[in-house]
Parts: structure tokens; sequence; C-alpha cells
């Protein structure tokens, strides 16, 4: 699973407008104002034409950094620097601040998509506002150092260099617990050379963010959503409530069977390095569905095979097929052996330009696991295209909210993997038997697990981190949460000499969002809910979308939009219904009822109701 917008990006792309009320013209309220709107206009025109000048440089600039990165070479660093502090210098200028609040004042007498691109630059503001320079100066070094620390760093495994790529095949095949433990101890030793890089991080952030009235940097955050900080947190824990029965089911569930798989007595919690991914957020590789063996199938064709067939994926909706300028841009495989720099191995899509520079940033190998992402991850860069039309001004071509973007691309990714397509796609024999129960379990390992751990640890820890957690306290916060929210524990003594939080990609370079993915995980399901019952009248943990231009059109109306409409709005409007996790748990019912029965007799060790 991976964020569509990645690293500085963030800076440049995330922040936009909390969502506005809505401002249409009402018996009780003032009448549009001609002069006014027609200033409004002039000023938004002005600012969006620089606006995508100097994005576009500060994004050309981050891809370089991101796609290229050699050791003892800062260039890059030093032109992402350079690109961004002028970017920021201009969202952040004192007279576009002032200019902005003071149009705002009148927001009743303008149009509502004039309020809204007004809302996007003053939030956009608070990235780099110019009433305190210094801290936005040193905000933008401190980002480019953490990021080429992040990802130029050396991971080894008994002396010899490893890639994030060799770490997680031996977490995925290794039933050998000692050679488990040395990759997993290796994926978290880079935590201790952030640290501090986090800490002042953490100082920055909230200082710029504080410059425009916000408490912290999560308040500011989360703003965009139009919640409080308290609205946010008490969503969250009602998924991690609401699924909390079935990952019960499921945590005890792992304990035994890997207690069996290693030879070992069943824990009390779940050891770190007996889980197939270094955070513990999924758990899909401890199953293999008989009758679906996707990895040996997929290793008889080319990483370039995978992606064109996601492209044609789309292409069945009726979409469009991507510019040629995607194919070319890109960087979607493994460097070369032998190759004298690194990249950035977190998968993600980029919208460079707000037009039409689309390009991802992959390491795709003809596997199960690249198959999902590449769907993925094509979803954000047609959910781009959807919304890149004269009707959405540029400041709006977002999705409706963050989670909503990461909604469409993770419900892709699981459409891609579901029995009737993937037979459709000529990658399993028509007919074939397979285990429905496995089927649902190895789904549940993915998404009901990734709950507790994006709405649960990495929530709470980021919103107690912004909050003035003292930075000697990091690492024992964090694996507090782990233990209590997952059922995780380090497999041996993790001291505040390590910040094993700063080993995940987000907690540095896509800072204070991470509820994204709950929210969307949550989307996703009543989204695909819709497609499955209302348009293709199938099964929703049996479907197949290739070729249905319906489900096409009914995305398309969702996604073209971009920000120009409030989220609730359009999930009313499209959906007839508020954000709820009922079809996410309506979807897994089967699961949970068979895992009763299998846990029987086992010792729960995780309480009835989370310690949240």
């Amino acid at each position: 699973m991976s964020k569509y917008i990645v690293l500085a990006l963030a800076l440049l792309t995330v922040a936009c407008a909390p969502p506005a009320t809505d401002n249409a013209s009402t018996p009780d309220t003032p009448a549009t104002n001609p002069e006014l709107v027609s200033e409004v206009q002039s000023f938004l025109d002005e600012y969006t034409e620089k606006f995508v000048e100097l994005a576009y440089a500060s994004s050309l600039a981050e891809w370089d950094s991101n796609t290229r990165i050699v050791e003892g070479d800062d260039t890059n660093r030093k032109r992402t620097q350079e690109a961004n502090a002028a970017l920021l210098a201009y969202t952040g200028s004192t007279q576009i601040i002032e200019k902005t609040r003071a149009f705002l004042e009148r927001r009743n007498e303008m149009e509502d998509l004039q309020a809204r691109q007004l809302d996007g630059i003053l939030f956009r503001a608070a990235q780099g506002p110019q009433t305190v320079p210094e801290l936005v100066e040193r905000r933008i070094a401190a980002e480019a150092e953490q990021v080429e620390t992040l990802f130029g760093f050396d991971f080894q495994i008994d002396g010899k260099s490893v890639s994030a790529n060799d770490i997680d095949r031996v977490l995925v095949e290794s039933k050998d617990t000692a050679a488990r433990l040395t990759a997993w101890e290796a994926s978290k030793d880079v935590g201790k050379d952030l640290k501090d890089g986090l800490t002042e991080l953490v100082e920055l952030r909230n200082g710029t963010s504080q410059a425009l009235g916000y408490a912290n940097y999560f308040e500011y955050q989360v703003s965009e959503y139009g919640m409080s900080v308290d609205e946010m947190m008490a969503l969250n824990k009602q998924f991690v409530r609401e699924l909390w029965p079935l990952y019960r089911e499921l945590h005890t569930w792992a304990r035994y069977e890997l207690a069996d798989r290693y030879g070992e007595e069943v824990p009390e919690m779940l050891p770190a390095h007996w889980l197939p991914n270094r955070w513990g957020q999924d758990w899909a590789a401890l199953v293999t569905v008989e009758g679906i063996d996707l990895d040996s199938v997929l290793a008889e064709k080319s990483a370039e095979w995978i992606v064109q067939q996601g492209e044609e994926f789309f292409k069945s909706l009726g979409f469009d097929a991507l510019p040629q300028s995607f194919w070319e841009r890109s960087s979607l495989y493994p460097l070369p052996d032998g190759a004298d720099y690194k990249k950035n191995n977190h998968a993600s899509a980029w919208h460079l330009d707000y037009n039409n520079d689309l390009r991802s940033l992959m390491s795709v190998e003809p596997n199960e696991r690249w198959w999902a992402t590449s769907h993925h991850e094509l979803g954000h860069i047609y959910y781009y295209m959807a919304y890149t039309s004269p009707d959405v001004p540029v400041l709006l071509r977002r999705g409706a909210n963050r989670g909503f973007h990461e909604a469409v691309g993770t419900m892709l990714g699981m459409a891609s993997m579901q029995k009737p397509f993937l037979e459709a796609r000529g990658l399993i024999e028509p007919g074939v038997e397979t285990d429905e129960t496995q089927t649902l379990l190895k789904e549940a390992l993915d998404a009901v697990v990734f709950i507790p751990f994006s709405a649960g640890t990495m929530t709470h820890f980021e919103h107690d981190l912004y909050n003035g957690l003292a930075q000697d306290e990091y690492n024992a916060r964090w694996w507090d949460y782990v233990t209590r929210l997952q059922g995780i524990v380090p497999p041996s003594p993790r001291g505040e000499e390590y910040c094993d939080a700063a080993s995940k990609t987000h907690i540095n370079n896509d800072a204070a969002q991470y509820y994204d993915y709950a929210v969307s995980g949550v989307i996703l399901h009543q989204i695909h809910s819709h497609i499955a019952t209302k348009i293709l009248q199938q099964d929703p943990r049996a479907t197949n979308y290739f070729g249905s231009t319906e489900t096409g059109q009914f995305l398309d109306s969702i996604l073209s939009v971009g920000m120009t409409r409030d989220w609730r709005e359009v999930m009313r409007e499209n959906l007839g219904e508020e954000i709820s996790a009922a079809p996410m748990l309506a979807y897994f019912e089967p699961l949970t009822e068979h895992l009763r029965k299998v846990n029987e007799g086992r010792e729960y060790t995780l309480p009835e109701t989370p310690e949240l």
C-alpha cells in the first residue's frame, strides 16, 4: 500500500482547502458581488499561473531526488531545497496571506468555487508562511536531509548491503526465526539515524503551522477534512472498535498458526519478527489460497506486462489510454544490478504539473504483490486524469478528500485480486476450485489487520508526537501502542537509542496524515459494495469489474469532480450514505464466524475491547 503523493510533494499538493460550507446564494444570504467576483478571479488566475510554474519546478526536483540517490552527491538535495524554497516563498508570502484573508471575509459575496480555492491558498500558505521565514528555511533543509538519510540508507545483513525488497523477501518466505530476526533488526537500523532529524522536523512543522493559527502540525493536517482533532481521533477509535472482534480472532489465529509453523511455543503476543511485514501492518503473506498461485503464473511474465495489464483494465472501463509521456517519464522497475545510484522503493503516483505530466514511481517485479500494487497506483493516475479538466480549477485538482484518493487506489487493487476478475484476465483457470474462506482470510489479514496499525498505532503516535511527546519517550510510546492496539511485541528490548517509528516512511515525509489510510479502508468498502450490489449485481466477495463501462461511468462521476464538492456531499449523492464501516464488517462476516469456531478452546490474549 502506498501513499498517492510522497515526500515533499506533501508540501505541494496535500495542502488544499478544508471542505468549505455551501455558500450558494439563498434568500438568507447576499447575492454574489460581480465586482468582487471579478477581482477574486483575477487574483486566482494570477496566483494559479505562478503556483503551477513553481510547483512543477519543485516536483521535478523532488522526482530526481527520489529516483536518483547518489551517495556523497548532494546536487539533487540542493536543487530540491532551492525549488521548494522558491515555491514556499511565494505560497506563504505575507502579501498572499493578507489578501486571501481579506477576500475570505467576504466569502458569501463570491462564487463557491472561488471561496474553496481561497481556502486552499490559505491552507497551503501554512506550509511555508513568510511571517516566519527562518523556520521555513530550516524546515526545507531539514526535510531534504531527512529524505536523503532515509532513502540513501545502506541496509546490511551480516555485513552485506541488501535492499528493502531483500529484507521483505526474508520476512515473507523464511521459516528460520534467527534469519527473520536478523532481517527485522536490519530493517530498523535506519531509525537511529533519523531520530534527531525527526525531533527537529516536529519542532519546525509545528512552528510553521502555528504561524497561521493552528495549535500544531497534526491539527493543521486534520483540518483539511473539515474536522477537529478530537473528531478525527474519535473516528479512528471508532474504526478500531468496530473491527476489533474480527481483529482479535485474527490475532489469536496467527499466534497459534505461526507457533506451529516455526516450531515454537504459542506466545502471549506476536513477536514482531514472526510477521511478514516490517511493521506488522499486513499479514496476508501468511496465507496462500489453493488454486490461485499468482506468483508462479506471473513469474513467467515481464514486469512491463504487469503494468500494461493495469492500463488495459482501466481502458476496459471506458477510460482513455495512459499518455505516452507516462511510460517515458515514470520510474517503474527495479534498478539494474550494478547501478551506481539508488531510488525510493516506496510505490507512489505523481501529478507533477496538475495537468498531463503523470508519473509513477515503483519497482515492479512479476509477482502477486506488484500485480495488485500496479493496479492500485494506476488507480491514482486515472483519478488524476479524471479531474484534470477545464471544469475543475487547478487548485481543486485533488481527491474529494485525501482518504478518497487512497480508497480508489486500494479498491481497484483489491478488485484486481478477486477470483472472477483473475479468471477474466486469464491468470487462473475458469471455474477453478478455491477455498473461499481462505480467500477471505487472506484479504482480512491485509485490510482488517491494517486498521489497528493505521487508525491505531500510527495515528495515535503521530498525534502524541506533534503534541509534545519527548524524544526520550519515542520508542517506548511507539511500542506501547503497537502492543496494546496490534498485539505485537519487539523480539528483544528496544531502548531509546532506537527510533523504530522513524523506519516507517510516512513518519518522516508524509507526516500527520496516516489516518487517510484508515478512512480510505472504510470508504473503499462502501464504494465497492455499491458497485457490486447496485451496478454489477454480484457478490462483493467475488466481482469482475473488467469491461463494465457502467462501473467506469460511476467511478468517473466520483473522481471527475475533484475537490470542487464537499466529500460528505459526494458520498451522500453517489452512495446514498455517510461514512460507515458497516459494508466492511458485512464483507468479512462469514470469516468472523469461521474463526470463532477455529479458535474455540484457544487462549485469547487481547482484551475483548481495545485499550484506547
